[in-house]
């Protein structure tokens, strides 16, 4: 993808990667592809934030010569170090010999240890610190833990540009740059899917420093992140979707997620969607074994109720849904209405191992588990309907 301008001698210079599939090792399924977000501003100064995945560098630099010479960069800025942001480091530190480079402190110690090099001219900056370019001043704004330690948004106030990284971000590949040159609900979509997977362990963290951000009155009327398009026609609701989900405010959805070895917890599975359809609440059922974590995750974000059935294996989860409640640990989900479910032989073991996962989520509300051995009869049927449809009407009456 050429340069491409997003506001006067502001450019987009990053590269889109179409056929990356999977992120963070496995954990995010990239359907739609992955961008890799650069961005260079001309003033007095010539500025380059943030940086792209190593492979890409030739491509990289390629874009930012459409713009200027890149050895004729004054100063480079990284925002975060992971190395989706940081791969092609070694490479600019060479090329852009003369620049100076800003990040945190923690940037700074995070890409010598995974780099082993360090540019000669390095500024660790924080909050309320800023550099001027000429005929603007950006301005750092520590976001430590959204998603790591090091990580920080730039600010322009004269370009009205948020600079924000993984805030903010989706994985959609296009030939466009802008959120209004690409299709509205599917952008949407993928910026939950993107919040879900990778911020929402850090809501708590998130909320705060929006309310940070609203207090000190930035002006945006772009967001600018690292991954996916430029939030310019919907830089507002893409904020207070922000503020939505990491304010844990939810729907009246209930997510019934199973892994199946005989069928009897699927069988369980549909019986009690059908109860909580009987009181009118949305529901999906997701077999584990078919659906894909990333969009499991992506539905939960504002879901009210999440169900959980697995099979016994050896007095344990069958082996995804194991996986899958430790993984959903480590999301800390809060807050949120819950019960297990599930068939075993001679042994119980899963439910119970999903019931201690559960207890350990803060502020959860459990309701009574459903155990059956073997297959389900009509009366044990009956129990899961009547389970969902008392679930469902607990969700729908605490609006």
């Amino acid at each position: 993808m050429s340069a491409v301008k997003i506001k006067e001698n502001v450019y987009a210079v990053g590269i889109v990667d179409w056929n990356q599939r999977d992120f963070h090792g496995s954990t995010y399924k990239t359907i739609r592809g992955v961008t890799y977000n650069s961005y260079l501003i001309k003033d007095d100064k010539t500025v380059l934030i943030d940086l792209v995945h190593k492979g890409f560098e030739k491509e990289f630099l390629d874009n930012i010569r459409q713009v200027v010479d890149p050895s004729k960069i004054d100063i480079v800025i990284i925002n975060h170090i992971e190395p989706d942001h940081s791969g092609a480091f070694c490479e600019i530190v060479k090329v852009c010999s003369n620049a100076k480079f800003y990040g945190t402190q923690k940037a700074k110690e995070g890409l010598f240890k995974y780099y082993g090099v360090l540019p000669s001219q390095w500024q660790s900056v924080k909050t309320n610190d800023s550099i001027n370019i000429g005929k603007r001043t950006l301005h750092f704004i520590d976001t430590p833990m959204l998603h790591w330690p090091d990580s920080m948004f730039t600010y322009s106030p004269q370009d009205k540009i948020l600079f924000s990284n993984d805030g903010f971000g989706q994985h959609y590949a296009a030939n466009k740059v802008f959120d209004d040159e690409v299709n509205k609900d599917i952008l949407f979509s993928e910026a939950q899917k993107y919040y879900a997977n990778i911020l929402l362990p850090y809501g708590s963290i998130l909320s705060a420093k929006l309310n940070a951000l609203s207090k000190t009155a930035l002006d945006i009327d772009i967001i600018a992140p690292s991954h996916g398009l430029v939030w310019r026609a919907n830089a507002a609701e893409i904020l207070d979707k922000y503020t939505q989900w990491s304010s844990n405010i939810c729907k009246n959805k209930i997510a019934v997620i199973y892994e199946t070895m005989w069928k009897s917890s699927e069988t369980m599975a549909r019986k009690i969607m059908e109860g909580i359809s009987s009181q009118g609440a949305e529901g999906y059922i997701f077999d584990l074994a078919v659906n894909d974590r990333t969009d499991i995750v992506s539905y939960i974000l504002d879901s009210k109720g999440i169900i959980f059935g697995s099979s016994t294996h050896d007095n344990v989860c069958l082996p995804i849904m194991a996986g899958f409640i430790h993984f959903f640990k480590g999301l800390k989900v809060k807050n949120r209405k819950s019960f297990a479910f599930g068939s075993f032989g001679w042994g119980g073991g899963a439910v119970k191992e999903i019931e201690e996962v559960l207890k350990g989520c803060e502020g959860f509300e459990l309701f009574p588990s459903i155990s059956i051995q073997y297959a389900p009869n009509q009366e044990e049927l009956s129990q899961c309907f009547q389970a969902g449809s008392a679930f469902a009407k607990a969700i729908c009456s605490c609006n």
